[in-house]
């Protein structure tokens, strides 16, 4: 009688490939500033509050911009989610302010 300890790892057939659990299709659409309709959503997070932007169907780069011109007007933190703009604190009215003046449309 022999005893054998372990797993037996004979052959090809184990698949040690990492599954992405987050399968989320981006859209590589690309619209002009008039076509864009943004929205404003609200959240808390751990008593924090947030302001989501967006929207924003542009190239990476003008969204870093975007985001960059906001941080500096609104004196708050931010970041780049998918299309979505995150910023630090309920700054709704401002950035309303700071966007109409760069010509962007609102739902």
């Amino acid at each position: 009688m022999i005893f054998e300890m372990g797993a037996k790892l004979d052959g090809d057939d184990f698949d040690t490939s990492k599954n992405d659990k987050k399968n989320k299709k981006v859209s590589t659409e690309i619209k002009p500033k008039n076509q864009h309709q943004l929205v404003f959503t609200f959240e808390k997070r751990r008593g924090k509050p947030v302001t989501l932007v967006g929207r924003f169907y542009l190239e990476e780069k003008e969204k870093k911009e975007i985001l960059k011109l906001l941080k500096k007007k609104l004196a708050c933190g931010g970041a780049i989610k998918d299309e979505w703009i995150e910023l630090q604190g309920d700054v709704k009215e401002k950035v309303i302010n700071v966007l109409e003046k760069e010509n962007w449309n609102f739902r």
